[in-house]
């Protein structure tokens, strides 16, 4: 398998903005939040994401679920989300050669904390669950 990367799934575009450790990981794609604030990234699952068996590895499907729900608690409250606990559940296998999809929403917000969860899939399939609780801080400047 090479590193080259098919045409998204429909809707999603090339991330172009994201930090140093997800820009090393990536490509992400997005698209557009929903109207029920439900937001979406995907991933093409290279060589590089893969365990030496030709499995998706957990940190990096975990490392995607984290980025994923930071994202739905950005949208929900214009605020950066820095994780405080993350609660991921392997529910099924993604391989080299997939693509991994998937969505999340922020389900509560107080003023210092926001609560979020998401889901991930490859071929259709769920993968792995999410939930977190995000510490809500001001954006830099």
């Amino acid at each position: 398998m090479t590193d080259e990367i098919p045409e998204p799934p429909e809707g999603f575009v090339r991330s172009e903005v994201r930090g140093p450790f997800s820009t090393h990981n990536g490509p992400y794609f997005h698209r557009p939040a929903s109207e029920d604030g439900t937001v979406g990234q995907a991933f093409y699952a290279l060589p590089r994401h893969a365990n030496g068996i030709g499995l998706v590895h957990g940190g990096m499907l975990s490392a995607f679920m984290d980025g994923l729900l930071a994202q739905a608690v950005g949208r929900g409250t214009g605020l950066v989300g820095v994780t405080i606990h993350l609660s991921i559940d392997f529910l099924h296998m993604a391989r080299e050669g997939d693509w991994i999809v998937g969505e999340a929403r922020m389900t509560r917000a107080t003023r210092d904390v926001a609560f979020v969860e998401g889901v991930a899939r490859a071929r259709g399939v769920d993968v792995v669950r999410a939930s977190g609780i995000f510490k809500l801080m001001a954006k830099r400047r």
